[in-house]
């Protein structure tokens, strides 16, 4: 299967992502929870959502 460049892109992209997922979990452990709380309020309230552009891959 040929890809493009730009998919290819858009995969070094998600690769960036889960680099920063890690880096965000590795931390966790040393956070309060007020901190835990607050970051996870800041994640959900982005956009475009993780989920939102799964949705709009997926056709839905």
């Amino acid at each position: 299967m040929v890809v493009s460049g730009e998919l290819i892109r858009m995969m070094n992209y998600v690769d960036e992502m889960a680099t920063t997922l890690r880096r965000i979990s590795a931390t966790i452990p040393t956070m309060s929870d007020d901190e835990k709380k607050r970051l996870a309020e800041y994640i959900r309230k982005s956009d475009p959502s993780v989920q939102g552009v799964l949705q709009k891959l997926e056709g839905k």
